[in-house]
């Protein structure tokens, strides 16, 4: 029988302030030349998995966000637009974890002996990502993930960027079909 195919639908930032050249954008376009593999379709919109990626000026390793936050939204786009609420949903709740365990997919990245290092974070900085992640936490029941890279160069070149997020993204969906086939088997009991 054939495996059905997985969508996973990858997103990027485009200019912004100092990033004349924005890495998150880059990195994903290398990913899309990479690809994700036979059975997984980078174009498909039935969603699984949403994965966004985008760039933070302090970031010097690849950094997987365990969670969003709805809360404390000032700094304004490049369109001059902050929410007047400062926040991303009304009533929301004040954060919303990904169902995806980043600690194991962190430790499985850093075992695969990458010349990329891949760390955790708490906090995807109250601004556009941050909103970007929030918003998709809660549109997908927590199926989604945010990965922040660090501006290109510095150190990490497009290439290295781009098999870090394949690599990265293949441990999410090994780690999602894992915690499901659990949850697949306790409801069968």
């Amino acid at each position: 029988m054939e495996q059905p195919r997985k969508a996973v639908v990858v997103t990027g930032f485009g200019p912004f302030g100092e990033h004349t050249v924005n890495a998150s954008w880059i990195a994903v376009q290398e990913l899309e030349k990479l690809g994700l593999g036979d059975s997984v379709d980078l174009h498909v919109y039935e969603i699984p998995l949403v994965v966004h990626v985008g760039v933070s000026g302090m970031a010097t390793t690849v950094t997987l966000e365990k969670c969003g936050h709805n809360k404390g939204y000032k700094g304004l786009d490049n369109c001059r637009f902050c929410p007047g609420s400062q926040c991303c949903v009304e009533d929301g709740p004040e954060s919303i974890d990904s169902i995806i365990d980043m600690d194991a997919v962190c430790k499985r990245v850093t075992t695969l002996g990458l010349d990329v290092s891949v760390t955790i974070s708490q906090d995807a900085g109250r601004y556009l990502c941050d909103f970007t992640y929030y918003t998709s936490l809660y549109q997908s029941h927590g199926r989604s993930a945010f990965v922040h890279v660090p501006p290109l160069g510095k150190p990490y070149n497009a290439d290295q960027l781009g098999r870090a997020l394949r690599a990265i993204i293949e441990e999410m969906l090994g780690v999602l079909e894992q915690s499901e086939g659990k949850i697949h088997c306790r409801h069968k009991h």
